[in-house]
């Protein structure tokens, strides 16, 4: 018989009614007398039972191995003492249709990496299962907000022809006769959209950095998301679109899934007021040496991610907010395309956005002027030609213009508070991790 219900179906309007349902063998409790599986599939978990007769069905249950994958026909009744809803299937007839070893490689208990190794298994785990249902909550209200904002959906190329961002970080494949790189961001294909009137666009997409790092916030590949508004003011408009998006976005969050992540994560959703603090670089250096940390010159005029940590445990405790946008970087440690203010040239309209002591936007007005771009080019060193097709975008009317990109399992790492990134993504890519 194919499936009739989910277990998460059989709380409702079930009881009494026989069911089939599917999923895998979570427990054992094999008795002298009563016989207890526990079986689950993606919506939750279920108690069947069984009373213990010499009989074929019986001495099955018996040889059971956690994680096999069956198929249960019983009648769902209520019984309040039972933990799990309060509802229990009693037993007709269980199929195995795929047995597992009696002995599984992992355990909850452990170590990551091993984790990883088997991460399938891993995620089965609810609490693993959960972390994937909030990103696809998460994206699902990214785009209605989008929608309702008039914006379009592009998919930008990954085999680019030259470096989106620098010659750092960058993957090499190659491509035919030639040597393609893969797309470190779509930057450029989202600017060339504003220079072909889109007016207003967003991808989420896959992006490639060839960075060496092993930290928990470092991955060489990630689902980034991106935005890109035309006929903007200054940076202070993509600012103030974004602080709206993710308070939309985790109040759907908290609406959906809220319970859930209390529950396994011990975590409460906090939906944020609007406008999000704000400090300029200038002042976040202020705030830091005011309380004993003094970054080393090594940062450049960038934060570290110590002082990423203190900026926001002050912020908090100023305000009680868990989001700061550290604005007007300077132009040493921003790319040539961020724009410039005219009375402080050596300082960009660019911001970071950090949440709960981790970055987890970068954002700027971008250069839209001709001129002034392959000036500020030139400034950083870079060759034309490989951009020639970039700068092309600007020489026949372009819109003032800005964006952000944000990234997704750094998003979730923070929101659930997970150690790293690993954690929260489904397959992770790492220096060394390019299997399962």
């Amino acid at each position: 018989m194919l499936r009739t219900h989910t277990c998460g179906e059989l709380h409702d309007h079930c009881i009494g009614q026989t069911v089939t349902i599917c999923g895998w063998v979570q427990a054992i409790r094999d008795q002298k007398n009563m016989q207890f599986v526990i079986v689950r599939d993606h919506t939750g978990s279920v108690q069947v039972v069984h009373e213990k007769r010499e009989d074929p069905l019986s001495a099955l249950i018996s040889t059971l191995t956690a994680e096999s994958a069956v198929t249960v026909t019983g009648t769902v009744v209520a019984n309040e003492k039972v933990k799990l809803g309060g509802i229990e299937v009693t037993l007709d007839a269980l199929s195995v249709v795929s047995a597992a070893p009696p002995m599984l490689p992992i355990t909850e208990e452990s170590a990551l990496d091993l984790r990883l190794d088997w991460r399938f298994l891993d995620l089965r785990r609810p609490a693993n299962h959960l972390i994937f249902r909030i990103q696809t909550a998460a994206e699902l209200a990214m785009r209605r907000y989008w929608a309702d904002q008039g914006f379009i959906e592009i998919h930008s190329p990954k085999f680019m022809g030259s470096p989106s961002e620098s010659g750092a970080e960058l993957f090499s494949v190659k491509y035919f006769d030639g040597t393609a790189y893969l797309a470190q961001s779509p930057q450029f294909y989202k600017q060339m959209a504003m220079a072909a009137g889109f007016d207003r666009v967003f991808e989420i997409g896959p992006v490639f950095r060839a960075n060496p790092s092993f930290t928990s916030r470092h991955d060489t590949e990630f689902t980034s998301v991106d935005t890109e508004i035309s006929w903007i003011e200054s940076h202070d408009d993509i600012m103030k679109f974004e602080e709206r998006w993710l308070q939309y976005v985790l109040q759907s969050i908290k609406d959906h899934y809220g319970d859930a992540i209390a529950r396994h994560f011990g975590v409460d959703v906090i939906v944020p007021t609007v406008p999000f603090p704000r400090v300029t670089m200038e002042e976040a250096y202020a705030i830091l040496a005011s309380g004993g940390h003094v970054l080393s010159p090594e940062t450049h005029g960038d934060l570290d991610p110590e002082g990423e940590r203190r900026l926001c445990a002050h912020i908090k405790e100023k305000t009680g907010h868990e989001f700061v946008f550290v604005t007007d970087y300077p132009h040493s440690v921003r790319p040539f395309y961020h724009m410039r203010h005219a009375d402080r040239p050596t300082l960009t309209k660019s911001f970071d956005l950090l949440w709960k002591g981790l970055e987890v936007t970068t954002g700027a007005q971008r250069e839209h002027r001709f001129d002034v771009l392959v000036k500020q080019a030139k400034e950083k060193g870079l060759s034309l030609d490989p951009i020639r097709h970039y700068l092309d975008c600007f020489r026949f009317g372009c819109p003032p213009h800005g964006g952000y990109g944000f990234g997704l399992t750094r998003m979730l790492m923070v929101l659930l508070n997970a150690k790293s990134v690993r954690e929260v993504t489904f397959l992770y890519r790492g220096p060394n991790r390019l299997t399962p």
